[in-house]
């Protein structure tokens, strides 16, 4: 595996440095190293006593929300004044915002929370939030809590199971990976029910305006 043979090289010049500089990469889409293979060797690394558990997690914990915040912060600051003016050319228009703005209002606080298990996710969410200004201390109450899950799942895997992590570990990666292909397949559906809808709705109008 060749991510995990250069996590193997990091860990062994850097120690917990890797938690607190290589989360935040992740975070904002530079997975060097990913996060998911990085934080199981923590709990594995924790399990072989090469580092002490509970520090560990802190410096995990740290590295995440480090990561999250700087994505937010980015996109509170930066992410609007780029989409209102080269917008147009990334197919981001000023009304897409709204439209997540609108989704973000019902789905958005419960997605903060498990967006970390959910790849792609976990490295764009912290941007979007900060775009469509959501207020900082409820994306951070849900983001904070959601890394703490992550950070204690993952490393909870490489300590518990121990020389076996790396079977367990590819287990839950291709389990996320069919969870997050269902989600985006039932996404799909509900939008092109929505889409359907609103045609339906469109079309009966324009009947009953002819009628009249």
């Amino acid at each position: 595996m060749q991510a995990l043979d250069l996590i193997e090289r990091l860990f062994a010049h850097y120690g917990y440095l890797v938690l607190l500089f290589g989360l935040p990469l992740d975070a904002i889409a530079l997975p060097i190293p990913p996060g998911n293979t990085t934080l199981t060797y923590t709990g594995y690394l924790s399990y072989k006593g090469v580092l002490a558990l509970l520090p560990a997690l802190g410096a995990a914990f740290a590295g995440s929300i480090m990561g999250m915040t700087i994505t937010y912060w980015l996109g509170y600051k930066l992410g609007m004044p780029l989409i209102e003016r080269y917008g147009k050319w990334l197919f981001l228009k000023p009304e897409y915002v709204e439209k997540t703005r609108t989704f973000y209002d019902k789905y958005g606080n419960r997605l903060l929370l498990f967006s970390y298990f959910v790849p792609g996710v976990r490295q764009f969410i912290g941007y979007f939030a900060g775009i469509i200004r959501v207020p900082f201390r409820t994306f951070a109450w849900y983001a904070y809590i959601g890394s703490a899950v992550w950070v204690a799942v993952f490393v909870g895997i490489g300590y518990g199971f121990g020389e076996q992590w790396q079977l367990i570990f590819g287990w839950v990666e291709r389990s996320l990976k069919y969870v997050s292909l269902g989600l985006v397949v039932l996404l799909a559906a509900i939008l092109a029910l929505k889409w359907n809808k609103r045609r339906l709705k469109a079309r009966l109008r324009k009947l009953e305006g002819e009628a009249d």
